[in-house]
């Protein structure tokens, strides 16, 4: 008995030394940044928008009072962007899922990934360009005879929820994809012997089969598109800001620094919320992927 204590102790300490410059790397470089904007988030704007002495809570007044819309169509574009690529994912994850031949799901699989490839920032240069008023889309629908002047799409928040869904819908294809993957037919097949059709086999035995995979590629697009910056801000302009855009603005030249701290914490604790609810709710449903 001592000598497998003794055993499990050198485990532990063997373990702790391996973990050990993780550790360091992520007190240095996640704990430390967040504490300090949690402590700058409650000074009081000084001169040049730096935070001074004394503690207030009136960062958090404002953010709630003054800022509370930019919160809530921040919440809104990335409820409704998550949404749409859900609407958008699923059935093309299931049909990526059910090729019979490996070279056709791989080909559909790397034509989605593709787009990594290429830096975010060009590939929204490429929306801004498209989606101008003399850009391709609009040169096109002239020449079909669809409209019969340019249409203002870009700076509006159709334009950012184009975009967003543009560059996260990967996110929601792969996760969807691995659990469709994974699931067994013959469930179906046992469903339809006992008289289900094929909508009621889906909504019964294939969605909550594979509602894991819907729920993590619901928090991973929903919690980066809550702070998304680049998109709102080529695509958006006044008419898109985010709170990402609103943060970047308090720490630019003559900003308020305690006031784009308050509002990164907040941020930073509606992605908590988010991802408290995954867990609880993919524990529940056996899981992570």
């Amino acid at each position: 008995m001592a000598e497998n204590a003794q055993l499990r102790t050198r485990e532990k300490s063997k373990g702790f030394l391996l973990a050990l410059p993780a550790i360091i790397w992520l007190g240095l470089f996640f704990l430390l940044p967040v504490l300090i904007v949690l402590v700058v988030s409650f000074l009081t704007r000084g001169r040049g928008g730096q935070g001074i002495m004394p503690f207030t809570l009136a960062n958090y007044e404002r953010v709630f009072d003054v800022f509370s819309g930019v919160l809530t169509d921040s919440v809104w574009i990335a409820f409704q962007t998550t949404v749409i690529c859900l609407l958008v994912g699923y059935p093309l994850a299931f049909f990526i899922s059910t090729r019979k031949k490996a070279w056709v799901r791989s080909l559909a699989l790397f034509l989605i990934i593709l787009p990594f490839w290429t830096n975010f920032l060009v590939r929204t240069y490429a929306l801004q360009t498209i989606m101008g008023r003399e850009g391709t889309f609009n040169s096109l629908m002239q020449t079909l005879g669809l409209i019969s002047e340019p249409l203002q799409i870009l700076n509006t928040p159709g334009a950012v929820l184009v975009g967003l869904v543009y560059g996260y819908l990967p996110f929601m294809v792969l996760p969807i994809y691995s659990s469709v993957e994974r699931f067994d037919f013959r469930f179906v097949e046992a469903a339809h012997d006992l008289g289900a059709n094929d909508w009621s086999a889906f909504w019964k035995i294939v969605f909550p089969m594979t509602l894991p995979g819907v729920i993590a590629g619901f928090i991973l697009v929903f919690i980066p598109t809550i702070g998304a910056f680049v998109t709102p801000d080529l695509l958006g302009g006044t008419q898109g800001i985010m709170i990402g855009n609103l943060i970047n603005q308090q720490f630019k030249g003559q900003g308020n620094q305690p006031l784009g701290s308050a509002l990164s914490v907040v941020m930073m604790a509606m992605v908590m919320i988010a991802l408290l609810v995954y867990v609880r709710f993919g524990d529940r449903q056996g899981g992570l992927l």
